[in-house]
């Protein structure tokens, strides 16, 4: 399937490299700056396993030369506005739009803007960020990709997409549970986003401290609450998972990516993975306090900046 990778940061430009790496016909829809990077460097990726250097093709909102049968759209949640309007013109008939934003407020977007039938639902799995020469770097093993269509009924184009999205170094799923999965990952996501921008400290720190384990329950348990009465309960694996990760916390120095955007004074998605959950809480009754008191902080950040 001829690709569409919208943004090359460091989801997009983790596994739409991976992808190219491994053969597949990739563009990166990148802003002219961008561009220019790849164009100089190429696509740089350093991982536990190594490093590589990617030739890539891109193009920007301008060049789009008609539709393209598959969009990997790997934006942060403020910029997904700016991006539909790029996208657009790569939009076809048969175009399946797979989505790897955080939260689950870009779904209702993309359905206005392109219809129901041209989007999926899509989870992406990776600690990573981008050097300031614009590298990508994996900070863990974690490299995971999931998407399928939102009714979680079968679609005659998912094992085509399945197979345009495999094949490279990364455990890559088509599935019919994905609107499952995506709530899964906004609570594991909240959680931990809530733990360390709140605490402004890796998890391993706040387990550390007095009274930082109790914290820590209640940070999940709050967000466990909201997602069970907005009729998503997380399975007993996806808890198992959650809580794994912050008990190795206490020897790997694990943390969240709006805190390392806080930490690097960059902005942060405090909306779609904070704000949209106080939201669920205050309209189904949820008492969410530490929920609401880490909003108004980010919030007082995102301000501040």
């Amino acid at each position: 399937m001829r690709t569409l990778f919208v943004g090359a940061g460091a989801t997009g430009g983790y596994f739409g490299g991976r992808l190219a790496e491994a053969g597949r016909d990739v563009t990166f829809l990148v802003r002219p700056a961008r561009a220019a990077t790849l164009a100089a460097r190429g696509l740089r990726i350093h991982s536990p396993a190594g490093q590589s250097t990617i030739a890539v093709r891109t193009v920007t909102a301008g060049e789009i030369d008609g539709p393209y049968d598959l969009i990997v759209l790997a934006v942060k949640s403020y910029g997904l506005d700016g991006a539909l309007r790029d996208l657009k013109p790569a939009v076809g008939p048969g175009t399946v739009i797979v989505p790897l934003l955080n939260g689950m407020r870009h779904i209702d977007a993309l359905v206005s803007a392109f219809g129901p039938a041209h989007v999926y639902g899509g989870v992406c799995m990776i600690a990573g960020t981008l050097t300031d020469e614009g590298d990508v770097v994996q900070l863990t093993g974690l490299q995971r990709l999931a998407y399928g269509p939102l009714d979680g009924g079968p679609d005659p184009r998912l094992p085509a997409v399945t197979e345009a999205l495999s094949g490279a170094d990364f455990d890559s799923e088509g599935t019919t549970a994905i609107t499952r999965q995506m709530w899964e990952k906004w609570l594991f996501l909240a959680s931990l986003g809530v733990v360390t921008t709140l605490m402004r400290s890796p998890v391993g720190e706040v387990l550390a401290a007095p009274g930082g384990p109790a914290f820590t329950d209640r940070v999940i348990a709050e967000a466990v609450a909201i997602v069970t009465a907005a009729g998503h309960p997380p399975r007993e694996q996806a808890l198992t998972f959650l809580r794994g990760s912050i008990t190795n916390a206490r020897k790997v120095p694990t943390t969240s990516s709006m805190y390392r955007d806080m930490q690097a004074g960059r902005p942060v998605e405090a909306d779609a993975i904070v704000g949209d959950l106080v939201a669920h809480a205050e309209r189904l009754g949820v008492d969410a306090p530490l929920y609401a008191a880490a909003y108004t902080n980010l919030s007082v950040y995102s301000r501040s900046r």
